[in-house]
């Protein structure tokens, strides 16, 4: 029958290892690849050689061999080595994969004493290669990009071509109204400054988190005294600084407007699992002789989003 008689975790009741896999693929939400950001990584060896080494963790591969064969969820307990032979006077690009090969659909291995998931070299694919060139069931890890006559593989060869199966994600919406003006930013020589009365966010990096996007807002910015040219920018911790835009208002008296900033930001090692501080700052460039500042009528607003990715 279609339906699969009963669900799964019946008490009293016998489940196939089919249905224990589309339980596996419903979980997955459909997806594969691997679980968090450095599981299966590929390196090179601790003294280099005519191998690599992949990195424990786990994933979910979907199977192809069949519409109805289900995800398998994987595991490599520890450091595994694998192989790869050297070149002669070409160069050459191997893929190395998780494989999945399942008797079931598939091949002649027998699971009582076979490997039925495996780590597999895919020769001489193309140098751009990211994904398995052909049908079989399996989840790509690195290509290995290998100069003419090499036998000796280094990190510089190994390029990351894994996905994380279901990337977390989280987003923060923040404001800010200031008490009172800000210091005038007047300068003319590209130096930046904080807005004085706008103290900034401190935001808590999640230690999965690979990359961020921020948009800082100001509505309304004010400038006033005479014509205002500068940038404006935001800085998140000490060492990443959002792409400056230009704040180019050619009025005198006082006004406003509303000014944006945005970037998207690999996140450093370093800053994983800590909180940062976020804080817009502008500078006046050659030729300003106006200012800017932030006021009681101004509202700053920060939206950040976390990204996983391979790492």
């Amino acid at each position: 029958m279609p339906l699969y008689p009963v669900p799964i975790l019946t008490d009293g009741a016998t489940h196939s290892a089919e249905q224990f896999r589309a339980m596996v693929q419903d979980l997955a939400r459909g997806a594969e690849g691997i679980t968090q950001g450095t599981d299966l990584k590929v390196t090179q060896l601790g003294t280099p050689g005519a191998s690599v080494q992949v990195a424990s963790g786990s994933g979910v591969v979907r199977g192809r061999a069949n519409a109805f064969q289900g995800s398998y969820a994987v595991r490599n307990q520890g450091t595994d080595t694998v192989s790869i032979a050297s070149t002669g006077g070409s160069p050459r690009s191997d893929m190395l994969i998780l494989r999945v090969e399942d008797p079931q659909y598939e091949g002649s291995l027998n699971p009582a004493v076979d490997n039925i998931n495996y780590f597999q070299i895919i020769s001489n694919v193309s140098s751009s290669a990211t994904a398995i060139p052909d049908g079989r069931t399996g989840i790509p890890l690195a290509r290995i990009d290998i100069p003419a006559s090499t036998s000796t593989i280094t990190n510089a060869m190994i390029k990351d071509i894994r996905q994380v199966a279901n990337p977390r994600r989280d987003r923060q919406l923040l404001t800010f109204s200031p008490a009172g003006t800000s210091t005038s930013i007047s300068n003319s020589n590209g130096t930046f400054a904080y807005f004085s009365t706008a103290p900034g966010w401190n935001i808590a990096i999640p230690a999965w988190a690979t990359v961020v996007r921020v948009r800082v807002d100001i509505a309304q910015i004010k400038y006033s005294v005479a014509a205002f040219i500068g940038q404006l920018r935001a800085t998140f911790g000490a060492s990443l600084t959002l792409q400056p835009v230009i704040l180019d208002d050619n009025q005198t008296a006082i006004r406003r407007a509303v000014a944006v900033v945005a970037d998207t930001l690999t996140i450093p090692d370093a800053y994983r699992g800590t909180t940062q501080l976020l804080r817009p700052q502008a500078t006046g460039t050659t030729g300003n002789t106006g200012t800017v500042a932030v006021d009681g009528s101004s509202t700053l607003i920060a939206d950040i989003e976390f990204f996983e990715g391979p790492r």
